[in-house]
């Protein structure tokens, strides 16, 4: 009856940052800090992590001198967002 959830993407960090990324399929890590109110250093470990799942790409260039990460979701990571949503309805669902 109750589907597994993926443990990449079952932490608050990492749910809020493939949400947000999911509705604007690629942002700055500036933006994706400061709508998830997270520290710079476990926001980074957070996509590190995303990015080792092949559900994230994360692309570091310099823009007018300053360095610039841009994350974007994956065909991986949209898939498996889709999947977790639909597993957790099944627990939503489960009284029913």
């Amino acid at each position: 009856m109750f589907k597994e959830l993926d443990p990449v993407l079952h932490t608050p960090l990492r749910l809020a940052v493939m949400s947000l990324l999911i509705s604007v399929k690629e942002a700055e890590f500036t933006f994706l800090k400061e709508k998830t109110n997270a520290t710079a250093g476990n926001l980074s470990v957070q996509l590190n992590k995303l990015k080792d799942a092949g559900y994230i790409d994360v692309t570091k260039q310099f823009r007018e001198n300053y360095p610039q990460t841009r994350c974007s979701v994956t065909p991986k990571g949209i898939k498996a967002f889709e999947e977790y949503v639909k597993n957790l309805q099944s627990y939503l669902q489960a009284g029913k």
